[in-house]
């Protein structure tokens, strides 16, 4: 089974292309905000509040997905899989839930930085905003083509083999 991500390092102060052994894939998104350089080099690409921002932003995470893999950059791949993957979850979020507040109430203090509903209920769904949800399934569609790219798949077996 695959190590968690780990949440006690400071990555602040990390460069985890020079220590790519520190890096956990995790579930999902996790550390997709964290992680440096990867965070400063994908986010400013990263939008999906129309259709096109989301077809023009996915092309650019994914074309800097295939770049890292090129340079052999497990850990940059994965990040920009991670990138791809964050526009459909925030862009779904944001046709579900007019203004993308997805639970009632404030996060506990004790959970902040964390995703989830930390007991607090969800609120209830709107009418889908169509353009959201298209660029929702740009997002994934992008997402899905990473996740599925063979030479990913091969380096993430090959990370998860070396480090957990």
């Amino acid at each position: 089974m695959a190590q968690k991500f780990d949440y006690t390092l400071d990555y602040a102060q990390l460069d985890l292309r020079a220590q790519p052994e520190l890096y956990r894939v995790g579930v999902g998104e996790q550390g997709v905000l964290l992680v440096q350089p990867y965070k400063g080099e994908l986010l400013p690409h990263w939008r999906f509040a129309t259709p096109q921002l989301a077809q023009q932003s996915s092309q650019a995470i994914y074309a800097m997905f295939l770049a890292y893999l090129e340079a052999g950059d497990f850990v940059g791949a994965d990040m920009a899989r991670k990138f791809l993957q964050m526009g459909y979850t925030r862009a779904r979020r944001y046709a579900n839930h007019k203004g993308g507040k997805k639970y009632a109430g404030p996060v506990p203090e004790r959970q902040k930085g964390g995703s989830g509903a930390h007991g607090r209920p969800e609120l209830p769904r709107t009418e889908a905003d169509p353009q959201k949800a298209e660029a929702a399934a740009i997002f994934k569609a992008r997402w899905d083509e990473a996740a599925a790219n063979p030479e990913y798949r091969k380096r993430k077996a090959e990370h998860r083999a070396l480090y957990g």
